[in-house]
């Protein structure tokens, strides 16, 4: 059967519109999280995804690549095209503690050669949590139940080598106690112990464990900020209770490849910018224990540089040697 022509013609023309759609089909944005899904790295990048897609009017998704904290993203980041298409969304335990702990020969990357910060997100604060069985309100009494109890001087961690670990061993310098960590494979089983009293105190993100902590399945004793969080108003920093130590805050940040063209990193920051501005995203936000408050690239970078200075003689002090 013969079609007419300008049936023909139609069907030539749907086909040479669907290709021009096709073509005109923007690039679809990934953000690398080196964590698996459902936690609060990924939780966050999530947030951003969504509303990141609606503002710059392209697909947004979230790539989980977990494993070795992160390494695996930022190996997968650096070999990506720096065209504006790829960054990663990642707690500063990836950049900082990665690159104190590692060699570049084990790491595979620079942070500060490879990749171009984008900004930072979002603040939150690491507490020091105690099981119930721990006779201790404040952070004093914890010490003195320490010294008491000598044999009892452990803290959970969700894993080793990361700022909640060295946070412990800054702690037990300033008051005097060797503390002795014991890592878990993430805060959730540290939680359960913990409430459990299989482990007598725990150092990890506050929003982790503020649930139980609302319940009374455990106490937060102090944060280890230089200041409280706007979070959690009545829970006390150390160094307000007599305790020397502010390891400050945990953040998550974003990066892209090095070499990513200027106006693509300021595309991006500006929509990161506005994102973490909606009132809707900074109340969601805040519900996780995440305290909205970006940062440019710039800053981004001058704090990396920052914490690198100020962590590397404390963990060199301190003999620790990761397994590679």
């Amino acid at each position: 059967m013969r079609i007419p022509s300008l049936f023909r013609a139609a069907l030539a023309a749907l086909a040479l519109g669907a290709s021009l759609a096709a073509q005109a089909q923007p690039d679809t944005i990934k953000l690398l999280v080196g964590f698996p899904p459902g936690g609060s790295t990924d939780t966050l990048a999530r947030v951003l995804a969504d509303k990141l897609g609606t503002l710059l009017r392209q697909p947004v998704i979230v790539d989980n690549k977990p494993g070795a904290g992160g390494r695996i993203a930022a190996q997968a980041l650096k070999a990506s095209a720096p065209d504006g298409t790829t960054y990663m969304v990642a707690p500063n335990a990836t950049p900082v503690f990665q690159t104190l702990l590692y060699p570049v020969s084990v790491l595979h990357f620079d942070m500060l050669k490879d990749f171009a910060g984008v900004g930072i997100v979002a603040w939150y604060p690491l507490a020091l949590a105690v099981s119930p069985q721990v006779p201790a309100k404040t952070a004093a009494e914890y010490v003195q139940w320490l010294k008491a109890n000598p044999g009892k001087s452990m803290f959970g961690t969700a894993g080793a080598g990361g700022q909640t670990h060295f946070s412990g061993v800054q702690f037990g310098k300033a008051v005097g106690v060797e503390m002795q960590v014991v890592p878990y494979r993430g805060n959730g089983p540290l939680v359960t112990d913990l409430v459990g009293g299989q482990v007598p105190a725990g150092i990890m993100t506050a929003g982790d464990v503020l649930q139980q902590a609302k319940a009374g399945r455990v106490r937060l004793l102090g944060v280890f900020g230089g200041q409280r969080s706007p979070l959690l108003p009545d829970v006390p920093t150390l160094k307000e209770q007599g305790i020397a130590v502010d390891t400050g805050d945990a953040w998550t940040g974003v990066w892209a490849p090095a070499k990513t063209p200027k106006a693509q990193l300021e595309r991006m920051q500006n929509a990161l910018k506005t994102v973490m501005g909606l009132p809707e995203v900074r109340e969601q936000l805040q519900k996780l224990t995440f305290a909205p408050d970006f940062r440019s690239g710039g800053e981004l970078e001058a704090q990396e540089r920052k914490e690198l200075a100020y962590w590397g003689p404390i963990i060199k002090a301190s003999g620790f040697t990761p397994e590679q």
